[in-house]
């Protein structure tokens, strides 16, 4: 059992630039696949990154391309947080972020292979 809560959100110029985090309390954090997902009002909810932990023989990263070169998914191991770095914010960006996981390797951007959800942070980004 994970037990996930995103922070870091919040109201951001276009331009500007956002740290998510995600603190994971449960154990075998390094055993789950990282995953940040979103949703805007009236939208599907939709994959932003995912990130294999190096336990499984070497870190993996899966982006979005809506948000390649712009968003950076990191996590700590130690601090058992996952991380996403946004940069160069648009208001499309605009949305409720979820943090997920799942047990495995693949860094699949499929939100029904995601096993546990955070409860979401807003990020509002102004034009």
């Amino acid at each position: 059992q994970v037990h996930l809560v995103e922070s870091g959100g919040g109201l951001v110029q276009a331009g500007g630039s956002l740290r998510l985090s995600c603190a994971a309390s449960g154990q075998s954090f390094n055993s789950y696949v990282m995953g940040w997902f979103r949703q805007a009002p009236g939208k599907e909810r939709e994959f932003v990154a995912a990130a294999r932990s190096i336990t499984w023989g070497g870190g993996n990263t899966n982006y979005a391309d809506s948000v390649k070169g712009r968003f950076t998914i990191s996590r700590d191991n130690i601090k058992n947080t996952v991380y996403l770095q946004m940069d160069s914010l648009k208001p499309e960006d605009t949305a409720v972020y979820y943090c997920a996981a799942r047990i495995g390797s693949s860094v699949t951007d499929l939100d029904r292979r995601y096993d546990y959800w955070g409860q979401g942070t807003q990020v509002t980004v102004s034009s």
